[in-house]
């Protein structure tokens, strides 16, 4: 069955539900939000060394002065020491798909065709105010992934795939502060 763009909701979702299916039981749980705390880390020991050490009797050989970073028997230093491992690969992975995607797609060189209706009628056709709106959403969602310890992939895509009663208490969480941002930020409907 050849797929035709755009894909419809079910497909995609059937497509994102396969991708997190495979993980799980393939190699490990999809999460997302702790790969920009690795990143943090890299830049943080690019200016200074002693961010991340060798360490015999951690868990994962390594430990850090940060006590966030030295958590988890030095899982977080372990990362940063060695980037190239299966999470950071996946979010790069993740960035580079949807830069292609969107620069084939074309949405770079003309951002008002692929805004939805929803968001022409209620904030106009600037793409400077689409991108700064995403942005500005990414951020909190991301700062909130690491103050809630994981993110939607993690906590609520791969938490409910195994049944963790933490996926769901997440998931209704996310669904309460998202339908009254939506709300908010929509409040006309699109009329196509």
């Amino acid at each position: 069955m050849p797929l035709s763009w755009p894909l419809s909701w079910k497909t995609g979702g059937f497509l994102l539900g396969a991708v997190f299916f495979l993980a799980v039981a393939l190699v490990k749980p999809i999460g997302v939000s702790t790969q920009f705390v690795i990143f943090d880390g890299i830049l943080w020991s690019a200016a200074d060394s002693a961010v991340v050490a060798v360490d015999e009797a951690a868990k994962s050989g390594y430990t850090s002065p940060n006590a966030y970073l030295a958590k988890s028997g030095g899982k977080y230093a372990k990362a940063i020491a060695n980037p190239l491992n299966y999470g950071f690969v996946f979010v790069l992975a993740i960035m580079l798909g949807a830069g292609i995607s969107g620069w084939l797609r074309g949405s770079f060189k003309d951002a008002h065709r692929f805004m939805p209706e929803v968001w022409l009628e209620n904030h106009g056709p600037t793409p400077v105010r689409r991108f700064a709106v995403a942005f500005l959403g990414g951020f909190l969602v991301l700062y909130g992934a690491r103050l809630a310890g994981g993110c939607t992939s993690g906590h609520m895509m791969s938490g409910i795939m195994q049944t963790a009663v933490s996926g769901y208490i997440f998931a209704a969480g996310a669904f309460v502060a998202a339908i009254p941002t939506a709300m908010f930020l929509y409040p006309r409907e699109a009329q196509s």
